[in-house]
């Protein structure tokens, strides 16, 4: 199941969509005014802008992303960097809520005929965690499944928003060849409600969920992107050393438990603060916003800095080469998101130390581009591009 891309008749139908959830969970008054604070933006500073950088100055003047970018994927991108920067989070997550991200799903299936999903999905919930399982044949036993943690800066971000992108990669898993690939997404806690550990417990839980349904741990692939692959690794570490803060822990804390056969993460948010992460003109990431969202999901029982909650700070190559998964892990990034430079530095210390890791850096990418391109790109082959190559480097190495 492919849908096409966004247009503008979704954009309108996502507002509508949103509308009143905004008004449930933020407030009439406090809606009202954000929207007030971003007319400005709207009416003048976003048009004048995007016609000025786009049409008027000369190619080698303009930004990496710019020059490789559609008017479309240009002109969301600079909302999305407005958004990111200026409106609050209790605003931001309303966004990316199942209310809101379920519902409008529902519409674009139905817009491209399905009156109901043609790949199976359904919501799994436990004391401890809860997700969507998404599954091609939910009877027979999967021979392939990608344990995903969404991004969003621990702040924002639902599995629900993620649904199509998962429903997708599950298409092109089973395109490679695989006869029931299957994955699960990890609905996890996010700040302010709680931080550090919570989070790395739901992993930790949902995990072994995942663990016992598929017996075989090589047969999983561990994934996320931003935030999300945060959490992940902190997962891989802590698996390779679960006495690391365990009287932090509840009981899945002790819990040992098989390590996954293949990591594959999506601009990994590497290390939660640090001076290298610059805003750059391609990219929508600020962070200033980043910096106080790792402060928020450290909360005040560990420092940001530690390697468990900030595996970029990990500089132990014993414990990375326990950590590290036996078919070894694969990033993607663009060369022009803020976290490009930790994301390197860890990748060439993996490298120098025979960790195994492969990697792949798109030139004038920006954060999380293989999501976001599959809802902004028009044609069918960029839209999938980067997910295609996450799905081939997962059959090239658990065959």
């Amino acid at each position: 199941m492919v849908l096409g891309p966004v247009s503008y008749l979704d954009c309108v139908v996502f507002c509508v969509f949103l509308a009143p959830q905004l008004i449930i969970h933020v407030g009439l008054l406090e809606t009202v005014l954000v929207v007030l604070q971003c007319l400005p933006f709207l009416l003048f500073e976003l048009p004048f802008q995007f016609i000025r950088e786009r049409y008027l100055v000369g190619y080698n003047k303009q930004s990496p992303f710019v020059q490789k970018a559609s008017p479309f994927e240009d002109f969301v991108i600079r909302c999305v960097r407005y958004a990111f920067a200026n409106v609050p989070p209790n605003v931001g997550r309303v966004f990316f809520s199942k209310p809101v991200a379920l519902p409008f799903l529902r519409f674009r299936m139905l817009r491209h005929g399905y009156l109901r999903s043609p790949i199976h999905w359904h919501e799994y919930k436990d004391r401890r965690f809860k997700g969507i399982w998404v599954i091609k044949d939910p009877i027979a036993k999967p021979d392939i499944c990608v344990f995903y943690a969404h991004g969003g800066g621990f702040s924002m971000g639902s599995a629900y928003f993620y649904l199509e992108f998962l429903l997708i990669w599950l298409n092109l898993l089973s395109d490679t060849g695989y006869q029931n690939p299957a994955v699960f997404a990890l609905d996890y806690t996010l700040v302010p409600e709680a931080s550090f550990p919570t989070q790395l417990e739901e992993a930790i839980a949902a995990y072994e969920h995942v663990l016992s349904t598929i017996r075989d741990p090589n047969r999983i692939c561990v994934s996320g992107d931003s935030a999300g692959a945060t959490i992940v690794l902190s997962l891989l570490l802590h698996l390779a050393n679960i006495s690391r803060h365990l009287e932090k822990m509840d009981s899945t804390g002790v819990w040992r438990l098989a390590k996954p056969g293949m990591a594959v993460f999506i601009s990994p948010w590497v290390t939660l603060v640090s001076n290298e992460h610059r805003n750059t003109t391609s990219d929508y990431l600020d962070a200033g916003n980043l910096h106080h969202y790792a402060c928020q999901y450290a909360g005040e029982k560990v420092s940001v800095s530690d390697p468990l909650l900030s595996p970029g700070n990990c500089r132990d190559v014993s414990w990375w080469k326990r950590a590290a998964p036996s078919k070894g892990m694969f990033v993607a990034y663009g060369a022009e998101e803020v976290f490009a430079p930790e994301i390197a530095d860890l990748i060439r210390f993996w490298e120098e130390n025979d960790v195994k890791v492969r990697s792949r850096v798109e030139k004038g990418g920006i954060h999380a581009w293989p999501v976001a391109r599959l809802f902004l790109s028009s044609s069918l082959e960029d839209r999938q591009k980067g997910l295609k190559s996450l799905a081939d480097e997962i059959r090239n190495n658990i065959p």
